[in-house]
Parts: structure tokens; sequence; C-alpha cells
């Protein structure tokens, strides 16, 4: 099965170390709608046919179709051989011929905005949020956000509250999900390194695990929110190699001073 380069809804987004983003268009379209669902197999077309709304029923059939192409081009297989399976929290990864296939990948969408990221080895998170105000940034801040963030939030206002909100909630989920443990764990109990309140890229350490790096980078443009955050195998984390990602980082500190 295959889509022609013009008419696909998928194209390359950015390529950040061993990691390959993908942006997926999920404005409304028949015709794109139409072949999405060739892609996909019974169980999921039963499942798309359950979304009682168009919005979600359009994003999950691009995003699922889109994560299907990809896949089956990057494990050298036919879609028919592709399947998914779920950790115990949930997180999918996928098998081909019922094993477990090596890639890592992960999936975001949020309005007409879809990402999906894809690695060779080592856990992976992305999250897209479009930037919509809302009523409730004040209660949701004191919820998700630890007193440094909090912080942060209060000494900006306007456009660029917002943009520090998503910023930091986007940063937060792709860690979250890269971890694959759901909202089990209190996301008011670690905090977004400061470098990452301005800057591009950073390394972070769960408090509750601090063995295990992770390569966080902040990939939003003027349309969205994004980040993805991508666990360092043990061949990366050599002196040379955490020198050159500290390197990288454009530390922004007291944005307040």
């Amino acid at each position: 099965m295959s889509v022609s380069a013009a008419r696909r809804w998928w194209s390359s987004f950015r390529k950040t170390g061993p990691v390959t983003v993908m942006y997926v268009d999920l404005t409304p379209n028949a015709s794109r709608e139409a072949s999405s669902l060739l892609w996909l197999n019974e169980e999921e077309q039963m499942r798309c046919r359950q979304y009682p709304l168009p919005g979600p029923r359009r994003r999950f059939a691009l995003c699922r179709a889109a994560l299907r192409a990809i896949l089956c081009r990057q494990l050298g297989c036919d879609n028919e051989r592709l399947s998914f399976g779920s950790s115990d929290h949930g997180k999918p990864f996928a098998l081909v011929d019922e094993e477990p296939a090596a890639i890592s990948f992960n999936l975001s969408h949020s309005g007409k905005h879809g990402l999906i990221a894809f690695v060779p080895h080592g856990r992976l998170g992305v999250d897209v949020e479009e930037r919509v105000p809302r009523r409730d940034f004040d209660e949701l801040s004191e919820a998700v956000f630890g007193p440094h963030e909090q912080s942060a939030l209060a000494c900006v206002h306007g456009r660029d509250r917002v943009q520090l909100f998503f910023r930091l909630w986007t940063i937060k989920e792709a860690l979250i999900k890269a971890l694959g443990l759901g909202f089990t764990l209190d996301v008011s109990q670690f905090e977004v390194p400061q470098a990452l309140h301005r800057g591009k890229m950073s390394m972070f350490r769960f408090p509750q695990l601090p063995e295990i790096h992770w390569r966080v980078e902040y990939i939003g443009n003027e349309d969205f929110s994004a980040a993805i955050a991508h666990e360092l195998v043990p061949s990366q984390l050599g002196e040379r190699s955490l020198q050159r990602l500290s390197g990288d980082v454009s530390e922004k500190r007291g944005i307040c001073q």
C-alpha cells in the first residue's frame, strides 16, 4: 500500500540527533480521510467509527494511518504484518509478525496538528498543543507546576504568559509520555530545567529516577507548542557526549531578575 508524496498528509518536520519527527496535517480533507481508512485494520476501523464527533474521528484515522505508513517504511514490512501492543500504563509499541519491533515511537495531536516521533533506541515522548488561551490557567498552573515554574509564569503577562504556559506544559507532557507511567506520577513534583524556559534543549533527570538521563528539546513554532524527550542510552552518556549536549543548552537563568 502506498500514497504518492503529493497526496500524503504527513511530512518531515525535524531531525534532531537520532530522533526523527514527522508532521501530520489534520485539517479536514475528505480524500485524505478516505485514504487513511484503507490503512486501518478491522479493529481500528471499528474504533474509528465509535467516535461520535467528526473531529476526533478524523484525527484518529489520519494519525493512525500516517503512523502505520511511517513505521512500515522504517521497519521494511507490509502493513498487514504490523500491529500494536501496549504497556501496563497504555503506552503503545510496534509489533512485526507479533514480535516487538526495534523502534521506539510516540504520537501526539492537538487541533489540526499532529506529530509522530521515532528513534531506534531509548524511550521517547512527544507532545504538541495548540496555544488556546484558557480561563483556568491559574488553577491549572497551581495543579501541575512547581514553585519556580509558577514564579516564572507570574513574571510574564498576555501572549508571553500563554507561550510560557504551553512551553512548560508540552515539555512536562513529553517527559511523562517518555517515561510511560501515565499520570501516576505527580507532574508538580518535578520542574522543567530553567534552561528550557527560553532555550531549546537541556538534559533532565526525574528526582525519583536520577540514574536515567533524558535529552529534552523544545520544537514548537509559530503555529503550536511542542517538545520531545528522549532517554539517552549508555553509549550516549560518555563524558564527551554530555559535554557536547550541555554546550548546546541556551542558559536563561532568573527571568524575573
